[in-house]
């Protein structure tokens, strides 16, 4: 033993054994941490700085110098409570001396007592966000992973118009289910689709900022929407056009040529969705062949889709190479420079048409030409609109593309558009 007087050593021993509220792991716990202590004494500053032997090195009272094989030296708190163990980092040995980290041990210890959480008070002490702040991070963590620029816009927008104003300059950590709630009922039933995004984003704000120790809970959201009025029951479908009408309409769309024209025309002709259309780059295309194949990073499932051209799709895409811009890679460029048409464009087209229908419906109108109006099987369709089988059985026996016939399905739906 190093320097320690015998009675106090003896007298530790006793308090230790003797104790009538410690547990057998906290026993264990401060058996480690005695021989520690006495058997290597307390290190000095200058120790410290000279240390190099791999391993943990005891300065007493649960504070532990780690010096790493690499010769990294870092500090540790290890405590207690209720026999539950835990080791609370407090920094790098070469940016905390000594000094600064026994005075931080002791508030680790401190905090432990009056059953604070050590973990969620440094980052207290250090600063914690406000949602505004917490909603910025969670952005610029998760935006690059979001497929639909559309969705990418309306997350910022919809917490800048509906959240920020309220709790935006509100600590994470003051965030309570009262306020949140406060937040949505105000446009829970006049918008009711916003606020359930809204509700949505929220909680991944609250939720990242309890993952990361700035809120000692989770987002309430489930008590929060049982605290909010019943919704009133959504349609569910997008507005579509009749398909008996979409010769009619293909011949009133093409009496004017624009881009948002041609794509909107692309869209119908190839039943896909517009945001497939918009960011379609010509890299995707076989003009010889007359396919496209649309890589599974653009696809709602996630999967490549190949989609067979018939003849009025490949007329189209002649009227957009004859325009094409000199180094422009999107087959439909909006007037920004590398920049896809927005969707706003296509529903413009349907504006200025006095159409109600929306740019995802003119796929619902294939889907009703083909069980209505069709013999093709059903399956056909659904694999034209890359629809993911639900049925796992199937989908493990159909493992084939089906594109011979599915290129025989939209030659039919080419024919049955141009029917005038």
């Amino acid at each position: 033993m190093c320097g320690k007087p015998k009675v106090f050593r003896y007298f530790a021993v006793i308090r230790i054994r003797t104790h009538p509220l410690l547990s057998a792991g906290d026993r264990f716990g401060l058996w480690e941490e005695m021989w520690e202590y006495f058997a290597m004494g307390k290190p000095s500053a200058t120790a410290v700085k000279a240390e190099s032997r791999p391993g943990r090195h005891g300065d007493g009272d649960g504070l532990f110098l780690m010096v790493s094989a690499t010769g990294a030296k870092s500090w540790v708190c290890r405590v207690q409570k209720n026999g539950r163990r835990r080791d609370i980092g407090l920094g790098s040995a070469a940016k905390v001396p000594l000094a600064q980290a026994r005075k931080r041990a002791d508030e680790v210890r401190g905090w432990m007592e009056m059953g604070l959480d050590p973990v969620f008070e440094k980052r207290k002490a250090r600063g914690i966000p406000t949602f505004k702040e917490a909603a910025a991070k969670v952005y610029a963590a998760t935006h690059k992973t979001w497929r639909n620029q559309k969705h990418e816009w309306q997350w910022g927008r919809t917490l800048e118009q509906f959240v920020y104003p309220t709790i935006g300059n509100v600590s994470v950590a003051e965030v309570t289910g009262p306020m949140v709630r406060n937040v949505l009922a105000e446009i829970w039933l006049s918008k009711p689709e916003t606020a359930r995004r809204v509700r949505q984003r929220i909680g991944a704000v609250l939720d990242w900022a309890y993952a990361s120790g700035y809120r000692e809970t989770e987002a309430p959201m489930r008590s929060i929407t049982k605290g909010l009025p019943r919704q009133p029951r959504a349609a569910g479908h997008y507005v579509a056009l009749p398909y008996s009408e979409m010769a009619g309409f293909l011949a009133k769309l093409r009496e004017r040529e624009t881009l948002g024209r041609l794509a909107l025309e692309f869209a119908i002709l190839t039943a896909a969705r517009s945001g497939e259309v918009r960011k379609a780059e010509w890299s995707e295309f076989d003009l010889k062949r007359k396919l496209w194949t649309i890589p599974g990073e653009r696809m709602k499932s996630g999967r490549e889709h190949v989609v067979p051209l018939a003849p009025a799709a490949m007329r189209v895409l002649d009227r957009c190479e004859a325009s094409r811009g000199t180094g422009s890679s999107l087959v439909f460029p909006s007037p920004k420079p590398g920049q896809a048409l927005s969707d706003m464009t296509l529903m413009k087209v349907l504006r200025d048409m006095k159409i109600t229908a929306t740019v995802h419906g003119f796929r619902s109108s294939f889907r009703d030409w083909v069980s209505e109006a069709t013999d093709h099987q059903g399956e056909l369709a659904e694999a034209a609109l890359a629809h993911a089988v639900k049925d796992k059985t199937e989908a493990a026996y159909r493992r084939g593309t089906l594109l011979e016939k599915r290129r025989r399905l939209m030659e039919d739906w080419d024919a049955f558009c141009h029917a005038v």
